[in-house]
């Protein structure tokens, strides 16, 4: 939209865009709060066992990779010809991109097994505001390390994920009887 060029109608495709990109977002979200209850049911009548729910969470879908194994076969191709990189600690020298897939496969794995844990100690609506609250984390890292503008409607978002936060975990309950005994105590002359 910041191009002279575009027409109303761009405008329009630009925007109904984003609309989809909000909705898929949502249905995500919703999916996920979803899959957080049913994880809740399974625990209750079968144990929590992170480690179990973790292996056959990302187990199962393994065969349906199979039909994207041209493209991964074109990818690891791609990625063995990229420029070589030094890992510093073990003094190993591997192309760069294979370097990067293998940080983001151990960071992925701390974090879904942290949330797969999270999942047997807390409630799924905890779950679901913690993970939440980290894709915010997340983005707001995006935001300032690739410095695109922080909007409006990031602010709108930034109040949002925060008011969610504060209501989830009853800060004015609590508020309340704290506020009360500050104006009952008597002030010193």
């Amino acid at each position: 939209a910041s191009e002279s060029s575009l027409n109303e109608e761009d405008g329009l495709q630009v925007f109904l865009w984003w609309l989809l990109g909000i909705a898929a977002l949502t249905f995500a979200l919703l999916m996920s709060a979803r899959m957080g209850i049913f994880q809740e049911t399974l625990y209750k009548r079968f144990g929590k066992h992170s480690k179990e729910a973790l292996f056959y969470n990302h187990a199962l879908p393994l065969p349906g990779f199979l039909l994207l194994a041209p493209n991964i076969y074109q990818h690891a191709v791609l990625f063995s010809q990229s420029e070589p990189f030094q890992v510093p600690v073990l003094g190993l020298t591997l192309p760069i991109m294979w370097f990067y897939l293998f940080m983001n496969v151990l960071t992925q794995y701390v974090c879904i097994r942290g949330v797969f844990i999270l999942t047997t100690e807390c409630t799924s609506l905890t779950v679901t505001l913690v993970v939440t609250l980290r894709k915010f984390v997340s983005l707001i890292f995006s935001i300032l390390y690739f410095h695109n503008p922080f909007t409006a409607w990031h602010w709108l978002g930034t109040a949002l994920v925060f008011l969610g936060t504060l209501m989830y975990t009853e800060v004015w309950n609590s508020l309340g009887p704290f506020l009360a005994r500050c104006r009952k105590r008597p002030k010193e002359e």
